[in-house]
């Protein structure tokens, strides 16, 4: 596997990996998080043209893709029920999904942001299971509680660093 910026004409690949992403997350009894059709195709446009958006390729096939830059998360600013582990620069991730063609993708990206940047910060609903089991299976602790600033939601926050 191996790790690219996403393009404008992966658009539609990626829409699909999320709306399987959406239906996998509800069968695993987390109908809320992505529910109401997040990311929208705006969102995702947006990132791609940030230079943010990434996706996990073998071969010619897009079997996942993410969102990962270095920089401060606005929603990451103030932790409850717990503590960051650090408050060094840190690499940001968001939105991952996975296609439902391998196992291993989602950990292939997260331990590729890692490389990239030795601290990362990722969050994730109270709901999604299978993501905070890949979270801890690949190393990143729980430290708290965040509210997104975009919709007031709570999340799990996790880091891992060096």
């Amino acid at each position: 596997m191996e790790i690219r910026k996403s393009e404008v004409k992966d658009l539609d690949i990626l829409m699909d990996i999320f709306s399987q992403a959406r239906e996998f997350m509800a069968l695993q009894g987390n109908p809320h998080q992505w529910g109401d059709g997040y990311p929208k195709k705006e969102l995702i446009e947006a990132d791609i043209k940030s230079g943010c958006s990434y996706v996990c390729t073998e071969g010619e096939k897009i079997l996942g893709t993410f969102y990962f830059r270095v920089g401060s998360d606005p929603s990451y600013g103030k932790i409850y029920d717990g503590a960051w582990m650090n408050e060094e620069p840190y690499g940001v991730v968001h939105r991952v999904a996975t296609g439902s063609h391998k196992k291993g993708v989602a950990s292939f990206c997260l331990n590729w942001c890692f490389k990239q940047f030795g601290n990362i910060r990722i969050d994730t609903h109270k709901d999604n299971i299978p993501m905070q089991g890949m979270l801890e299976k690949n190393g990143l602790k729980k430290c708290g509680t965040i509210i997104l600033d975009e919709n007031g939601d709570t999340r799990i926050a996790f880091q891992k660093t060096k």
